[in-house]
């Protein structure tokens, strides 16, 4: 497939933050292929089911029939939210409308019907909580945005889902006593910036009120936090990147910068990299040592949001634009689809961190 002039790209793409020059059609065509390929691909699949008998055993297309594919329900519900972004960015490229069939296949009254219901199941109210429901309303947040006609249809027909999953997520917040700080999916610093960025979209004040307190009690009084531990051997978040990126979500810049030099006071302001080297994948085919290339990408998203949200003056800018660049570098690399044990994800976490969808909602 030829690739569309960069233009095309500046003009469609629906966000505050100019895209990078490193994303053009040619890329987001690789990105799609992988998605397209995986979403309705039901095996290999690890599922995280709880049976409450025989009737239970199941394949994965019957228990999730919208959300089957992609090794497991998150990877499928993101990689739906990356088709949905990438025809949204690119509306005329030539994967645009096989990327919209394969989400009407899923989208269906029926699919999210029996989605619901199984997310209200005995025995599920930790499903997917909060990564894998936190990406669900990330989908509904990119289909709010789309004015679309079939945008608009998929949006009404993934309402009851989005409504559950903001429920389940409304009743576990005030529950929640610690915040969880690992690099994995149980993380709530990153989960919390896609529902924080979702509630403002879908205009839920009840939802982003709740946010912020939750995010200010867990997260406001943090000092020096341990970034020299990171990574962990499977981690694909950064605990410390995290927090510092949803904490510019809700403080204004001076207050930021503030809270900033206190929890990562060792930030370089020369333009140095060595304080943050990216990760290296000793073993792609891996699932669990895979995740560090995931690790690259989001750093690099992460440092890019950090950047977002401090005073254009401020001394240690060079150095995170500086240590963004290496890992979104080192992170695309790695975007091949060669393994299925990272191309049945990466190419979402290569599509958020390309089309700055982080960066596009501010308080």
């Amino acid at each position: 497939m030829s690739p569309f002039p960069l233009v095309l790209l500046m003009t469609t793409l629906s966000s505050s933050t100019p895209p990078p020059p490193d994303f053009s059609a040619e890329a987001a065509t690789r990105f799609a292929e992988l998605a397209l390929t995986c979403v309705h691909q039901e095996y290999p699949n690890k599922i995280a089911h709880v049976m409450s008998g025989d009737a239970d055993a199941r394949p994965p297309r019957e228990l999730t029939p919208a959300f089957y594919g992609c090794y497991d329900w998150h990877s499928a519900v993101h990689g739906h939210w990356l088709l949905v972004r990438l025809a949204r960015t690119f509306p005329e490229a030539p994967f645009a409308a096989r990327a919209r069939e394969a989400v009407a296949r899923s989208l269906t009254p029926a699919n999210i019907d029996a989605e619901v219901r199984y997310l209200s199941g005995p025995g599920r109210v930790s499903f997917e909580r909060p990564y894998g429901l936190a990406w669900l309303l990330q989908l509904a947040a990119e289909l709010r945005e789309w004015d679309d006609p079939q945008a608009r249809e998929w949006s009404a027909t993934l309402k009851p889902l989005e409504a559950r999953a903001a429920d389940r997520l409304r009743e576990w917040l005030p529950k929640l006593s610690r915040p969880i700080r690992v690099g994995e999916h149980d993380q709530t610093a990153f989960a919390f910036g896609l529902v924080l960025d979702w509630a403002r979209k879908a205009e839920d004040r009840a939802m982003e009120q709740l946010l912020m307190e939750r995010v200010e009690t867990f997260y406001g009084k943090d000092r020096r936090g341990p970034l020299d531990y990171e990574p962990s051997g499977h981690d694909f978040l950064s605990p410390c990147l995290a927090e510092a990126d949803l904490m510019r979500r809700i403080l204004p810049p001076a207050r930021f910068a503030t809270w900033l030099r206190g929890f990562l006071p060792d930030i370089p302001s020369d333009g140095s990299t060595s304080w943050l080297e990216p990760a290296v994948v000793t073993d792609p085919s891996d699932p669990k040592l895979a995740h560090l290339d995931g690790l690259n990408l989001s750093r690099a998203w992460m440092l890019e949001g950090i950047v977002s949200g401090l005073p254009p003056a401020d001394k240690r800018l060079r150095s995170l634009q500086a240590a963004a660049k290496l890992h979104r570098e080192a992170g695309l690399r790695a975007v091949t689809g060669e393994h299925y044990e990272g191309g049945h994800w990466l190419g979402s976490f290569a599509v958020y961190l390309t089309t700055g969808r982080g960066l596009a909602r501010k308080p």
